[in-house]
């Protein structure tokens, strides 16, 4: 029989296998290098496969799957991008971020005394003011979703102003969209300048290049557009700005994270890695836990290097949470994100 190990024991363990402050170097980009990533072919049934056999494995159970649910909700990136928000609700998902799940709950779990909050919240510049006073004095990064967010159509000179408005408004992440276009037509000169023109935008806030992979077409097209980025400056690769009709896959999610590590194998930078839209149940979150896990190593399960770009997991996540401690699944309503 597996000895019983309380969740907190497990989280702490998870948390302490690399100290927090441990952050690498930041990725300084490379000098533009077609070879890199010219010859490059993906096997769509081989990810198939790999990506199987992540999905119906047997996950993890009672005591270790509430430790590593708790570690999930530390690596989310709170959103609310809609053309309705407003500066009270922005207000409420910042104190949702600020105490992602009540403290009943965490008191069930013998966590009471463990400072949990969600890794950053993303909004729109109109409120970034909104979001920045309501984390004033929490370790909680501020991002904001640019050029030209979700289409990226806008003028040059336009995006890298938002990038700059932004910034100067207090984000310290910077969520940039990249052009399709330049995928489509295997430009990657033209994608690698626009990019190296985004960091350079960014000063010291850090980039994070929505490729929206469900729009490129090939899995050679993502693993390609990916190295461009990494090799072009970006601190982090994501998978999609949550707006297209197909968002994060596991497929796409293995191409972008193995291109993480040829990257960090030939450069020695560790990059990385969002997945965002379509992560809506523990389960799954679970599952792209693991391939982290599996393909980069525990490093990579910090905030510095993984997040989630979904805020309604974090409500599957509470019942999942309220199940282990109660025995019993609660209602959606009583884990509102405000």
């Amino acid at each position: 029989m597996d000895t019983v190990i309380p969740p907190q024991t497990v989280l702490g363990s998870t948390l302490a296998s690399v100290p927090k402050n441990d952050v690498s170097q930041r990725n300084p980009g490379q000098n533009f290098n077609p070879q890199w990533f010219a010859g490059l072919r993906v096997n769509r049934s081989a990810v198939e496969r790999r990506c199987i056999g992540l999905s119906t494995r047997r996950t993890v159970k009672k005591d270790r799957q509430a430790a590593w649910l708790l570690k999930a909700i530390s690596l989310m990136d709170l959103t609310t991008l809609s053309g309705d928000d407003t500066a009270a609700r922005v207000q409420r998902l910042c104190a949702k971020a600020r105490q992602p799940i009540s403290h009943v709950l965490l008191q069930s779990l013998g966590m009471q005394d463990v400072s949990l909050n969600t890794a950053a919240v993303c909004v729109y510049h109109e409120m970034l003011a909104s979001a920045a006073a309501a984390l004033q004095g929490t370790e909680i990064h501020l991002a904001a979703v640019s050029t030209g967010f979700p289409a990226g159509l806008s003028p040059m000179s336009l995006r890298v102003k938002e990038i700059e408005y932004s910034v100067a408004a207090g984000a310290d992440e910077i969520d940039i969209v990249i052009s399709r276009r330049h995928v489509l037509n295997g430009d990657w000169q033209a994608l690698y300048d626009e990019v190296r023109v985004f960091r350079a935008a960014c000063g010291e806030a850090h980039l994070k290049t929505i490729l929206a992979t469900g729009e490129l077409g090939t899995l050679s097209n993502i693993a390609k557009a990916s190295m461009v980025c990494m090799m072009a400056g970006a601190d982090f690769i994501k998978t999609s700005t949550g707006k297209e009709s197909v968002n994060a896959t596991l497929s796409v999610s293995l191409v972008m994270v193995r291109m993480i590590r040829q990257y960090f194998e030939t450069t020695g930078f560790q990059v990385g890695f969002k997945p965002a839209g379509g992560i809506s149940d523990s389960k799954t979150a679970l599952v792209y836990l693991s391939l982290i896990r599996e393909e980069l190593g525990l490093r990579w399960l910090q905030p510095d290097l993984f997040r989630f770009g979904a805020s309604s997991l974090l409500g599957d996540i509470e019942r999942q949470l309220d199940h282990y401690c109660s025995g019993y699944y609660s209602a959606a309503y009583r884990h509102s994100m405000g």
